[in-house]
Order: C-alpha cells, then structure tokens, then sequence
C-alpha cells in the first residue's frame, strides 16, 4: 500500500528515471517517516492529547516554563524579588515547608503576604539564598514543574555558607504560578542556625 502511495504520487518521467536502488532507499525513508508519525501519534493519544498538533505545542510550552521557572530561581538568587513575583498570579499560595523558619504564618495568600511573609523576611534573615537545581521536570502536561535541588545561603551576620536540600512543587495556570509548595531539609536548617 505505501509503496502503490509513493509510485503513484511521483510523476511519471520520475518514476522511470528512478533505479531500483534509489526506489528501495526512497521507501524505506518513506516508511521510516511514517512509522516516526505512527509513534508520535500514539504517544500523543497516551497522553490524552487530541492531536499530534496539540502534543507538539503542549511539548513547546512546556519548554517555555522550565526556562521561565530557571529565569524565575535566577532572579532570586539575584535577590530581585519583584522580578520573581511577576511571575506569580495575584491570587498565589505559598506553602513552606513545615519546621521551616517561615513556616509560623504558612500558607501565604496573595502578593502582598508573598512580599512581607516571605520575601522581606528572606532579605532579613539571610545574607545570601541561592537555590541550584539539580534537575527540573514538568507533570501533568506543564500544570506542574518540579525542581530538586539546594539551597546555598548565609545567615545574616555570619560567614559561612551552608546548604540544605530542597525540593518546590509550582503548579502553572495562564504562565504563571497559581501554587508554590516547598520541602525543605528542615533538620539541617535548624542545625544551621543553632536552634538545635
């Protein structure tokens, strides 16, 4: 049938002038393209896509929120924090890891308790906060972007860094973060700090 598809497609003088060589290459490239299509199509309707079409733009997005989210983990580091909360939506929650030393008025609702709950008390708190990814990946068709890793800081007033693992769990509406959950090594933090 592919083979009948591909002669009859071709103009005639085409058809003559192809060696039965050059023929066998051109149907194994055409077979090859469409199980390639086959494949693609089936992950596609794996993963409760509609189309083909749907899948490719869903894997583009999802492209654009890994390098939003390293853009976003940069300007933290960077201490821009209006820039990290244009990345977030109005209506934001904000959950801390339990034990954490924001954990007292968790979940933060909204920008402003965002900016005052977290952010201001970050700048007071630490000296330096970094947080290195060791690997991002998205769930849920880029509804949720997963990033493992550390954070690097500094206590306010002290000299030496530390590091404690860590993990954030965003969900992603319209672009931007609707929820942000984080686990946090709690443990070591409070080691860190003295409180134990």
């Amino acid at each position: 049938m592919l083979d009948f598809y591909l002669r009859s497609s071709m103009p005639c003088n085409d058809e003559a002038r192809m060696t039965k060589e050059a023929r066998k290459q051109n149907d194994e490239e055409a077979g090859e393209s469409v199980r390639r299509l086959i494949v693609s199509h089936s992950v596609a309707w794996s993963f409760g896509f509609r189309s083909h079409e749907n899948f490719i733009q869903v894997m583009l997005s999802s492209m654009n929120t890994i390098a939003d989210i390293q853009t976003l983990y940069a300007r933290l580091g960077e201490r821009d924090y209006e820039a990290v909360m244009s990345y977030l939506a109005d209506d934001i929650a904000w959950i801390v890891a339990d034990n954490s030393p924001l954990a007292d008025r968790s979940p933060y609702r909204g920008i402003a308790e965002v900016r005052s709950g977290v952010f201001e008390r970050l700048t007071a708190g630490f000296d330096k906060l970094v947080f290195d990814a060791d690997e991002i990946f998205e769930c849920n068709g880029g509804e949720r972007v997963v990033a493992l890793g550390y954070y690097y800081f500094r206590f306010h007033g002290q000299a030496e860094e530390r590091k404690a693992q860590v993990a954030h769990v965003s969900t992603i509406r319209d672009g931007r973060a609707v929820k942000f959950r984080q686990y946090l090594d709690t443990l070591q933090v409070a080691r860190d700090a003295g409180a134990v």
